[in-house]
C-alpha cells in the first residue's frame, strides 16, 4: 500500500517542526512541510502532489485563501483535501473556512486530534 502524503504549509517552522514530528511519531504518514504558499505551488507544479494539505491561512505574500483558490482552479490539484490549520478564529473565516476546506483546525491544536481530523477527512475520499 502507497503511503499517504501531506503537505504541511506554514510560515512558522516551530509549527511546521510540530505536525512533522507528532504526525511521524504518531501515524505511517509521509509529510512534506513547505514554509510558504509559492513553496506549495512550486512542489505541485514539479509533480510532488500530496493526498491532503494543511495550510495556514495567515503567511505573507500568499495567503491560505488566495493559496487555495489557485490549487482549486487548477484541473490537476482541484481534489486534494484541505484542511485550514490557524489562529484566524473570527466568524467570517471559520465560515469562508467550512466552505473552502474541509475542515478548519484553530491554533493551538494537540497532534492526537489532528490525526483523527485528517483520518475523518481521508475515509471520505475512499468512499
Amino acid at each position: 500500500m502507497e503511503k499517504i502524503k501531506i503537505m504541511a504549509v506554514d510560515d512558522n517552522r516551530d509549527v511546521l517542526f510540530s505536525i512533522k514530528e507528532g504526525l511521524s511519531s504518531i501515524s505511517s504518514y509521509e509529510v512534506q512541510t513547505v514554509s510558504s504558499g509559492e513553496k506549495c505551488i512550486s512542489a505541485l507544479e514539479s509533480g510532488d502532489v500530496p493526498n491532503l494539505i494543511l495550510m495556514d491561512i495567515m503567511m505573507p505574500e500568499m495567503d491560505g485563501w488566495e493559496l487555495t483558490t489557485k490549487i482549486k482552479r487548477n484541473g490537476d490539484w482541484k481534489d486534494i483535501p484541505i484542511i485550514f490549520l490557524t489562529a484566524k478564529t473570527d466568524d467570517l473565516s471559520k465560515g469562508l473556512g467550512s466552505l473552502t476546506s474541509e475542515d478548519y483546525i484553530e491554533k493551538p491544536f494537540e497532534i492526537l486530534d489532528l490525526k483523527e481530523r485528517i483520518d475523518v477527512v481521508l475515509k471520505k475520499l475512499i468512499k
